[in-house]
């Protein structure tokens, strides 16, 4: 199934109030802000949006939340990998049901997906829930155990799932991302899921990336892009250079609860992480807000009003 996602893909955050629970209302705003900045496309419930946090009935709220505010105006992929391989295949049936573009999903990762052929039979289960919608596999080995070859998964799914549109690939193997990118004439289509590497994506062919900082500085994304383009590598290679600063900043704590804490910082408010992600203290976001400063971060991230 032919499918070509482009550009800044955001992996969304779902918003709680402070009780914990969904906080829908919060969606609306987070989306008209992150696409006013360039964004082109909603990665939703993924590993940004604690999706394996959530109960399935609150992914389902999510996903319609997430699909009624983009209102057709980008594509919205729904996340919905699960544990339960059935489960999983109910999440994709009801994202389809709601108007979501394309099906996304991870591995099982309680019991390890220890072959290719039985990753290609869990995924298969997965995107026949959703027929008409492309599917794209996450690999993200790091946090699902699923450590497996990419271009032979790519060759024995291509075989076996009609609507398998690509991955989403979050891993810093370049070589494989590029072997992935290239297998079978371009086949499919491979999105890059690293921020601090996109440069690196692009010089091997990526136009698509999905990421968890493009809600709080799309637009610096944008110049690597734009740098890119037009062949000026030395600007490109400072752009990322300053996204790499901004990246070991937030990596010095836990990185989705420090990333909710600068969506507040920033005027977006959706809360705090889910257990068995921490809250950072005050102090913590404080001294958060301190090492942004430092290194310019409210002043080249967003455009300034």
């Amino acid at each position: 199934m032919t499918q070509h996602l482009t550009g800044l893909i955001a992996a969304t955050y779902t918003p709680l109030d402070a009780q914990g629970e969904l906080n829908l209302a919060r969606i609306q705003p987070m989306v008209d802000q992150i696409l006013s900045e360039g964004v082109g496309g909603l990665y939703v419930c993924g590993s940004t949006g604690e999706g394996m946090s959530l109960t399935g009935d609150e992914r389902r709220a999510i996903a319609q939340g997430f699909v009624e505010a983009a209102a057709g105006r980008v594509p919205v992929i729904i996340q919905v990998g699960h544990n339960s391989v059935r489960e999983a295949a109910e999440l994709a049936a009801h994202a389809a049901t709601i108007g979501a573009d394309v099906i996304s999903a991870t591995a099982p990762s309680y019991f390890k997906v220890s072959s290719v052929d039985l990753l290609v039979s869990c995924m298969a289960e997965i995107a026949a829930a959703a027929p008409k919608r492309p599917f794209y596999y996450y690999h993200i080995p790091a946090l699902t155990g699923a450590s497996l070859d990419m271009v032979d998964f790519l060759s024995l799914a291509g075989e076996r799932i009609p609507n398998l549109a690509g991955l989403k690939y979050t891993s810093p193997t370049v070589y494989e991302y590029q072997a992935c990118l290239e297998f079978e004439n371009r086949r499919f289509d491979i999105l890059w899921g690293c921020d601090e590497m996109l440069l690196s994506a692009l010089a091997v062919g990526a136009r698509g990336a999905v990421g968890s900082t493009y809600n709080i500085a799309a637009p610096l994304y944008q110049k690597i892009i734009d740098c890119f383009q037009t062949g000026d590598w030395t600007q490109a290679s400072q752009i990322q250079s300053l996204a790499g600063a901004m990246i070991r900043v937030i990596g010095r704590w836990p990185f989705h609860p420090a990333m909710k804490g600068i969506l507040k910082m920033l005027g977006q408010d959706c809360g705090n992480c889910r257990l068995p992600q921490p809250r950072l203290s005050e102090d913590a976001l404080h001294e958060l807000r301190q090492r942004l400063e430092e290194i310019g971060f409210f002043n080249w991230a967003r455009p300034q009003g």
